[in-house]
């Protein structure tokens, strides 16, 4: 988000959703919890309805954010690693009742959990 995205926010909330609130960031920073460091492909087969051109944007918008970083090694074909940063791993606890409240209200409702490893 842009300083002049922010400036446009009328609060902290509306300000964390436009970071962490797109269509998979939250799945996306999850992942990279559990598994630390993990590759486009990684993270690909862990969100399978993902488009490679959504999944690609959402890494770009978490990259300029600052919530994640990305390395490109200079090797052929590239490989590319992503992990959280500092800011990134801040936001971990919120990610984390995000999955509580979840469970809690598929369970209410009577369905399995749909997330697993």
């Amino acid at each position: 988000m842009t300083k002049n995205e922010a400036k446009k926010l009328h609060c902290t909330v509306e300000a964390a959703l436009a970071v962490i609130g797109g269509k998979y960031k939250a799945v996306i920073i999850w992942w990279l919890n559990e598994k630390g460091v993990m590759r486009y492909n990684e993270i690909q087969k862990k969100i399978p309805h993902a488009t490679a051109k959504m999944l690609s944007q959402q890494l770009r918008e978490l990259e300029a954010d600052g919530i994640i970083a990305r390395k490109v090694y200079p090797v052929v074909p590239p490989k590319t690693e992503y992990s959280l940063t500092e800011l990134g791993k801040a936001a971990v606890p919120i990610v984390g009742e995000m999955d509580k409240w979840e469970a809690g209200y598929f369970t209410m409702l009577g369905l399995p959990i749909p997330c697993d490893d």
